[in-house]
């Protein structure tokens, strides 16, 4: 047991590096946002896989913050808002899309 506790001790670090669970890179499948070094994890349909990819920037459309971690339109770069209207139905549904606005402007 020891034996194999220091074979493996070495390899651990870099499972972290690669990003196998967590710092995500775009394109690479998620389960959650938080595993993605860009905060989305997007699927373009219910029956999709969903990759980690970028941030929604200005004037593209985009989601608002959301609970289940898991987006079809990827929420705002920082600094920006998602000028969408929300609705209890689109909440549950995670269909609430609007557009990216800089709140400065």
């Amino acid at each position: 047991l020891l034996l194999a506790l220091l074979l493996l001790a070495p390899a651990l670090p870099a499972l972290h590096e690669r990003g196998l669970i967590f710092n995500l890179d775009n394109g690479e499948l998620c389960l959650q946002s938080a595993q993605c070094k860009s905060g989305c994890c997007h699927r373009h349909s219910g029956l999709s896989l969903a990759r980690c990819a970028p941030k929604a920037a200005e004037f593209q459309q985009c989601s608002p913050k959301s609970i289940y971690g898991v987006y079809y339109k990827c929420p705002c770069e920082r600094g920006l808002t998602c000028d969408a209207d929300k609705t209890i139905v689109g909440s549950i549904t995670n269909s609430d899309f609007g557009i990216c606005t800089d709140p400065r402007d």
